[in-house]
C-alpha cells in the first residue's frame, strides 16, 4: 500500500471511527452498567495483541468474563475448540450472562472504536491476535503485519470462530494482497448482517 492509499484508509477510520463512537457512547453507558452490576471486576477488558509492524498494542473491549477468567483457562485448555494456537468454547464457563450476550452480537468489542483513534488498528483489517498466536504465523501470512488489525475484516464476514487458525490466515493474506478502500466499504457493509445472524460466534 503506497503512502496516498494509506493517508485514505486512516482519513475514513478516524472520520467514520468519530461518529460510530459517538453514536455508541450511550449505549456503551448502559451496557457498562449492566456489566459492573452483574458480576464483580472491571468494565474494559485489556489484553496485549500485535499490531503493524509487530509492534505490541493494549486493545480494549467490555468485559464479557469472571474476573478471574485469565487465572482460569490453564484449567479448560482440554475443551478448547479451535484448531492451532486459538483458545475459544461455545460454552466457556467463565462467561457472564450479560457477556454471552455482548460476544454473540460482537458488542464487547465497541471499545475498540478508540484503538482505532489512537492508531493501533483500524475499522477494516487483519484479525488482531494475541503475541503466543502472532508467532504461529508464517511465509507469506506475514503480510499481515504491513496492516493495522481491524474491528472487522474478511475473517469476520466469512466465518468468524467457525473458521480454522489457517483458514484466518490465508483470509488474512488475501486482503492484504488485494486491498482496495471499496473492498473496505464492501466489508463494513457486510459486517452487521453477519453479526447479528450470531453465526460463528462463541
Amino acid at each position: 500500500m503506497n503512502l496516498a492509499a494509506r493517508t485514505v484508509k486512516r482519513a475514513f477510520d478516524i472520520a467514520v471511527g468519530s461518529l460510530l463512537l459517538l453514536f455508541a457512547l450511550p449505549g456503551l453507558v448502559v451496557v457498562a452498567i449492566s456489566i459492573k452490576m452483574s458480576s464483580p471486576g472491571p468494565v474494559l477488558f485489556r489484553q496485549e495483541r500485535i499490531g503493524k509492524d509487530n509492534k505490541p498494542f493494549t486493545i480494549y473491549k467490555l468485559r464479557t468474563m469472571t474476573h478471574d477468567a485469565e487465572q482460569m483457562r490453564s484449567q479448560l485448555e482440554s475443551s478448547n475448540e479451535m484448531d492451532g494456537p486459538l483458545f475459544k468454547m461455545r460454552a466457556d464457563p467463565r462467561a457472564t450472562p450479560v457477556g454471552r450476550f455482548l460476544r454473540r452480537t460482537s458488542l464487547d468489542e465497541a471499545p475498540q472504536l478508540f484503538n482505532v483513534l489512537r492508531g493501533d488498528m483500524s475499522l477494516v483489517g487483519p484479525r488482531p491476535f494475541v503475541p503466543s498466536e502472532s508467532s504461529a504465523i508464517d511465509g507469506s501470512a506475514q503480510r499481515r503485519f504491513e496492516f493495522r488489525p481491524g474491528m472487522t475484516g474478511l475473517w469476520q464476514v466469512s466465518g468468524r470462530s467457525e473458521l480454522t487458525f489457517d483458514e484466518m490466515q490465508r483470509l488474512d493474506y488475501l486482503y492484504v494482497a488485494s486491498w482496495s478502500i471499496w473492498w473496505d466499504f464492501r466489508i463494513l457493509w457486510m459486517t452487521p448482517s453477519r453479526v447479528f445472524r450470531g453465526r460463528g460466534a462463541f
